[in-house]
């Protein structure tokens, strides 16, 4: 996909928080980020990413309203 295509329905959402790996192999990040626009604007969620990221990154989300799990949870 490249920059010049529309991002369709997708929201962006600055990473705030890296919390840790997670996965069977440690292949994804779990990361706080905040919704910087839509009807959820403001809020603070936690999702899990694969590829390199780190705190200021920009992600582009198809939804908002699902939060990752913990990691460590039992």
């Amino acid at each position: 996909m490249s920059a010049e295509e529309g991002t369709g329905d997708s929201t962006t959402a600055e990473v705030i928080e890296v919390v840790g790996k997670t996965g069977m192999h440690g292949e994804a990040m779990q990361v706080k980020c905040r919704i910087q626009e839509g009807s959820n604007q403001g809020r603070i969620i936690t999702r899990n990413v694969l590829g390199p990221v780190r705190m200021g990154d920009v992600l582009q989300l198809r939804e908002t309203q699902r939060d990752a799990d913990s990691i460590g949870g039992r």
